[in-house]
């Protein structure tokens, strides 16, 4: 099965995935070759090469990949799930008790369920992603509904209001409607 751009989809029925992930992955592949071919370069040049600094520079190349490397946001019926390279957390939509949205360097959505469950999520990720956020919004209204989100609700809102805004506007413009 492709997606809309052709990547190739491998998901259960239902569930929704970044659509960016994997060209954030080749980004971060791309970044980290650079730097290593870059920098065994600049040793050749100067006449420093060898196994030994070339091996170093390897990982200090790997090191850099792990820090760029993306986590990968899936949501199914239900559930909205985070992917690092080091663990996996996802919490239960509809067992929602509380959303924050930090500010700082990266925005960031915090959510948690009633399980103890908590993962955080970039806001553009949702915000290119509209059923994924369609998933956490329905989600989250069954859990406000049950009373379980008393903390955030009107983040969420906001937030689902804002990136609606947002993409109507880009539909006007592209239409010419504006």
């Amino acid at each position: 099965m492709e997606d809309d751009r052709g990547g190739d989809v491998r998901y259960a029925a239902g569930v929704v995935g970044d659509r960016r992930w994997a060209a954030d992955v080749r980004a971060a592949v791309f970044c980290a070759l650079a730097l290593f071919v870059l920098i065994d370069l600049v040793d050749w040049a100067n006449g420093t090469w060898d196994t030994l600094r070339s091996g170093l520079w390897a990982g200090v190349s790997g090191l850099l990949y792990l820090v760029l490397h993306p986590v990968r946001v899936t949501a199914g019926p239900g559930w909205l799930g985070v992917r690092g390279v080091l663990r996996r957390r996802h919490v239960c939509t509809g067992l929602l008790t509380a959303v924050r949205y930090s500010e700082g360097v990266a925005a960031r959505l915090v959510l948690c369920d009633s399980l103890g469950n908590r993962v955080e999520v970039d806001p553009r990720v949702l915000a290119e992603n509209p059923l994924m956020l369609h998933r956490l919004d329905s989600g989250a209204r069954d859990a406000r509904t049950c009373g379980l989100l008393r903390t955030g609700s009107d983040v969420l809102g906001s937030l689902v209001a804002r990136l609606d805004g947002d993409a109507a506007k880009r539909v006007f413009e592209v239409s010419g409607l504006r």
